[in-house]
């Protein structure tokens, strides 16, 4: 038994082959090209949409375009990369023309279209809208931290800047002992020289001015963090530990598992971030209203409020409340709306007393000082002279909320099917948990490339190449 031969790469051949002919009728690169030729780039914003009468002779900006599509799809984000590939991968030989652009032409692409990707992205996201792949009644929301070109060490805030600070300050001390020690010996015999210590010291000083100056920059920032390598990013804890970066928000409709809305943010919790991806998948998805379920880290008050304002309804699970202290919580406590006050454990009544503002949101205050003194569970319910009940201004639309949760419990099963898998694919499947620009505007591009490419693979297996390329038109 033999094996099987393959042909000699220095045969010759008398009718060579096509590269089309190597390129199957299903294969994803025909419908990159042929979604890109159906394009208006000229409409979307692409810089050199038009070639110029005078100068070199530009690279057509939908052949970059395709480029990055293919990129993207395919774990290739990186413009060296690309480069790379473009003289050894068959399917970007055909998709490309044989056309080879350097890794700078590549990156500035990239770079000077930022508007017009994005046209890219709401325009697939309207072909999915034709095909009928979106269901538009309810969605699933949720946020992931990823990685910014920006180390952990070269970000900061006023603990870390301590921190380094107070290092920099004994390298110097312990640089000084030594010069000291190199005075009283005979020259030549101590190393380091008093002169290399000298120089070091000198590089100390000139750190110490650096954190001096980031130091000015930290009392400015609103959220007390600065980044020097990637200035929006911010430093951020996920289960992998602490590191810089920026949170990814994405809605996901619940019929096929698509992308219809992203973004990303500095903040550091997904709390405040509801109604913007909601929004913008509403408007996606052209809908009058529309159903949201996410997890515990979106649950905020007026979040939830300004989201129903919108005709959107929210599902949110509430965190839970620890018992550690052995003391009653405010569950134990029941809240009469028509009297507006709070009944304890006891039948005691609660009566509204003050308000006031925490955080930034208005607060109401509850108590009884009477039945507090007389009561024979006080030491189960405070270690003050009385008990104080505190409800948010806008608390009735969380109970709203938590009976509608409550009533629809096959809504919460489903949010973690619905947008965790997204998530799963794009960081391990596609290898994308981190990004390569620099800057919100940049990131914020870049994350929807990842999505549209995500979407692209997730709609080609479920309706095949084939009838994407007849969905064109």
């Amino acid at each position: 038994m033999g094996y099987i031969e393959g042909e000699d790469p220095n045969q010759m051949v008398m009718f060579p082959e096509t590269l089309d002919e190597y390129i199957k009728a299903d294969n994803p690169v025909r419908f990159i090209r042929a979604f890109v030729e159906n394009l208006d780039l000229q409409e979307l914003g692409f810089h050199r949409a038009v070639p110029n009468e005078r100068g070199r002779n530009a690279y057509h900006p939908g052949m970059l375009l395709s480029l990055y599509i293919y990129g993207y799809m395919n774990r290739i984000r990186s413009s060296r990369k690309l480069e790379r590939e473009l003289g050894r991968n068959l399917e970007l030989m055909w998709l490309m023309r044989k056309l080879t652009p350097d890794h700078k032409t590549i990156a500035d692409f990239r770079k000077d279209n930022l508007n017009a990707i994005a046209g890219v992205c709401r325009r697939f996201k309207q072909l999915c809208g034709e095909m009928g792949l979106f269901g538009g009644e309810l969605i699933g929301a949720d946020g992931s931290k990823f990685r910014a070109v920006n180390s952990k060490e070269r970000s900061f805030n006023a603990r870390r800047l301590e921190r380094a600070k107070k290092r920099v300050e004994q390298d110097i001390d312990e640089y000084l002992r030594e010069m000291e020690q190199c005075d009283k010996e005979e020259a030549g015999i101590q190393q380091p020289t008093a002169e290399e210590l000298k120089e070091k010291i000198e590089k100390l000083k000139q750190r110490q001015a650096k954190y001096e100056q980031i130091g000015q920059e930290l009392s400015k920032s609103e959220d007390g963090q600065v980044s020097l390598t990637d200035p929006d990013s911010r430093l951020m804890k996920s289960r992998q530990g602490t590191h810089t970066g920026y949170n990814a928000q994405i809605a996901v409709d619940s019929k096929h598992k698509l992308i219809v809305a992203e973004d990303v943010c500095g903040s550091r919790s997904d709390r405040g971030q509801l109604t913007n991806i909601a929004k913008q998948a509403k408007e996606v998805l052209g809908v009058e209203s529309l159903d949201v379920v996410a997890d515990m880290g979106y649950y905020d008050c007026q979040d939830i409020k300004n989201c129903e304002e919108e005709s959107i309804t929210p599902y949110v699970s509430k965190p839970a409340v620890s018992r550690k202290t052995g003391l009653f919580i405010k569950e134990d406590f029941e809240y009469d709306s028509q009297k507006d006050m709070y009944v304890c454990p006891t039948g005691a009544e609660l009566k509204y007393v003050t308000h006031g503002k925490e955080r930034e949101r208005g607060m109401k205050y509850y108590m009884n000082r009477e039945a507090c003194s007389e009561c024979a569970l006080k030491h189960q319910c405070t270690r003050a002279a009385y008990r104080r009940i505190k409800r948010l201004e806008n608390e009735g639309v969380m109970e709203a909320m938590a009976t509608r949760v409550r009533g629809h419990p096959e809504k919460m099963s489903l949010r973690k099917g619905v947008v965790e898998h997204p998530f799963g694919t794009i960081k391990r499947g596609m290898g994308q948990g981190y990004f390569l620009m620099k800057t919100t505007v940049k990131v914020r591009t870049e994350l929807k490339l990842t999505t549209l490419a995500y979407n692209m693979k997730r709609v080609m297996n479920i309706v095949g190449v084939t009838k994407m390329i007849e969905a064109l038109g």
